[in-house]
Formats: C-alpha cells, structure tokens, sequence
C-alpha cells in the first residue's frame, strides 16, 4: 500500500491495554481494521480526532518522505536505529488530563521515554520532507514559544526534544463541563495498567488514503 505520511509510533504490544485502545477509538491501527466501540453516549464524536491515528504515543511526528527518499530506505533505518537504542523504562502508566484532553501518561522517570523519541527524531530527520508554508503557518497558531519555533524550523514539529511529552490519547478536546465524566468512563473501561512500564519496541506506520494511519513494521529495541 502507498502511504503519503509516515510515523513513529510506541503501539502496546498485544495484549489487554492494546484491546483496550482499539475499542476505546475504534480504530485498530496495528491491524488496520475498525472495531466497535462501547456504547457510551457521545462516543463517536469525543474520539473522533485520536481515531485516525489509532490508539498510541507519538515517537517522531509524521511527515513526508523527502525527495530521493523511498520507504524500504526509511524500513532499514528504523531497523538500524532500534537495534542500537536501549529499551526505556518508567514506573508505570496512569491515565490524567493534559489541557482539554484525556491520555494516558507515564509515572516516575521518564527520562529514558526522552531519550528513546530523540533518538527517533534526530536519527531518522534526513528522511523527513521539510514542512509546507501552511503547515508552518497552522502550527503557529497555537502561539509557539521561542523554543517551540525553533524546533519547528530545525525538525518540523515544535513539541520534540525538551518540549516533548509522552502520551497516549483517550479523546479529543472535552468542554470543562465533561471532564469529569469522561475520566469516569476511561477508568471503568480500562484494564489493569503496566507497572512498570517498558518502552522495549518503536512502529513504523503509515498514513492510507482514507487519512487513517496503519501499522507497516514493529522493531524491538536494542542496544
């Protein structure tokens, strides 16, 4: 299949939390394939954004094969990359509430999480098309710092680096009214949580036509 964008995604390895997340979207992204969601009210529509992207934590934005660049170029540098990058390792996961949205993020040190996204981000940027003028412009509206532009410009997404966060996300942006309520609904629905948490494997994925991204290949990490 051809893909206009690829990623680097962490996706849960098989099990209860990755059941969990294809359900709670709708969308299982290392299958490619939907899947019914609880019958909750309004639950179309508070997943809608995260849906497409499936359930995981960002690693390397997504971006655009630079010219001269193919995709079995891109595999074998993910796989050369993973293999020389330690796993990292936190206390666990815990779901919270980031802005106006609901994910699940990691507790203790996340030092190693860092290490492990600029690692994704720098050794793979010579693959990565520069951004167009209005996605550069569309960025800028969320009022970018002084760092945040800088890294814009220097890797084309302004939250890499130190303005990185690992997360997975839960839903789109909720009114205030509904945030309580839908950290009621996460925590019912949720199985029990890795502790520790073990980022030991990265994901190559790839957004489809119908703008909907699908796993393409899983490399354990090394080093």
């Amino acid at each position: 299949m051809s893909y206009s964008r690829f990623a680097i995604y962490y996706l849960p390895s098989e099990g209860a939390l990755a059941r969990f997340g294809a359900q709670w979207l709708g969308w299982d992204v290392a299958q490619g394939t939907e899947v019914a969601q609880p019958d909750l009210p309004a639950m179309a529509e508070v997943t809608a954004t995260p849906r497409k992207y499936g359930f995981h934590a960002t690693l390397k934005p997504p971006f655009r094969l630079a010219e001269g660049c193919d995709p079995a170029g891109l595999q074998a540098a993910v796989a050369e990359m993973a293999a020389g990058c330690p796993p990292a390792l936190t206390e666990g996961l815990e779901p919270a509430r980031l802005g106006s949205f609901l994910a699940l993020v990691p507790k203790g040190d996340t030092a190693g999480i860092a290490r492990v996204a600029a690692t994704c981000v720098s050794a793979l940027d010579r693959f990565r098309a520069p951004p167009a003028e209005g996605e550069l412009t569309r960025r800028r509206k969320a009022r970018l710092s002084e760092r945040q532009e800088a890294l814009l410009l220097r890797w084309g997404y302004p939250y890499v680096m130190e303005e990185f966060r690992f997360h997975l996300t839960l839903t789109g942006r909720l009114p205030r009214k509904a945030v309580a309520q839908w950290q009621a609904h996460v925590t019912a629905h949720l199985p029990p949580l890795p502790a520790p948490f073990v980022l030991d494997a990265v994901a190559l994925v790839g957004e489809r036509a119908d703008g909907r991204f699908e796993l393409v290949q899983r490399y354990d990490l090394g080093g």
